[in-house]
């Protein structure tokens, strides 16, 4: 068999899983044991398994996720309120096959944001795109696009999203053009993709702090009635850091 010419093919065909895979086995002393079926199936194996990692790299890039985190990392040993078992049924991912969304509401420092991006990341890992948006942000960056004309290119390609990851809701008061924009957003979304949003603020106020009550009718319509919620409780996780460094410190 010319092998050689085999890899060189399979290079030029972007099968770099596949050349790697032969590669190894042209080493491998005993694999004339195996048959070519089998030999055939680890290299078809190892091209969709590399293929699949580069689209994982990619979701994860486009995401832009705050944190690297990941549901096998979190903490539940901290009393903050967080359920294990709901958490574990939002990292399995039925709630986006579902178009449902998720609203994670704590004090500052509690981990909200974290937690966010971990259900995010096993988003990403289990086929499903996702972006991270800090609110402040999004809306200067809407400002921005309805000036250069790419408002609704961005729209566009939020609602193609199916998990997007709004951060820091309510934490300043929204002004009419901010909430038409929010309800733009959420409305391309309704029980189409899933939305998850942290924030500072209970959920039922709200209402009284989006502002223009008929808006604020409308995003939380869209938003609140089909969610899970995470209500956590509790002392600052990075005050708690801070306390056991001073303490190690100390010692």
């Amino acid at each position: 068999m010319l092998t050689h010419p085999t890899l060189d093919k399979l290079q030029s065909l972007r099968l770099q899983g596949m050349r790697q895979a032969l590669e190894e086995q042209m080493h491998m002393p005993d694999i004339e044991e195996l048959s070519f079926e089998e030999r055939f199936g680890l290299v078809v194996d190892r091209e969709y398994t590399e293929r699949e990692t580069r689209r994982l790299r990619t979701r994860l890039s486009r995401a832009k996720l705050r944190h690297n985190a990941s549901p096998e990392d979190i903490d539940y040993r901290t009393p903050r309120g967080l359920d294990k078992s709901l958490m574990t049924k939002l990292a399995a991912g039925g709630w986006l096959r579902e178009h449902l969304n998720c609203l994670i509401i704590g004090p500052t420092g509690i981990g909200k944001s974290w937690l966010a991006c971990a259900l995010a990341h096993k988003a990403c890992r289990e086929g499903f795109s996702a972006r991270h948006l800090r609110l402040p942000r999004l809306f200067r960056e809407l400002a921005i696009a309805k000036g250069d004309g790419r408002y609704h290119k961005l729209l566009s390609e939020f609602a193609k999203t199916d998990l997007l990851l709004l951060d820091d809701l309510c934490m300043a008061p929204l002004t009419d053009e901010q909430q038409r924009d929010l309800l733009e957003i959420l409305d391309d979304r309704f029980n189409v993709r899933s939305t998850l949003v942290t924030s500072q603020l209970p959920v039922e106020h709200w209402h009284q702090h989006l502002g223009n009550p008929t808006l604020a009718d409308a995003i939380l319509d869209r938003l609140v009635h089909n969610a899970y919620k995470i209500n956590l409780k509790g002392e600052s996780m990075r005050k708690r850091k801070s306390k056991l460094t001073s303490n190690t410190e100390q010692q």
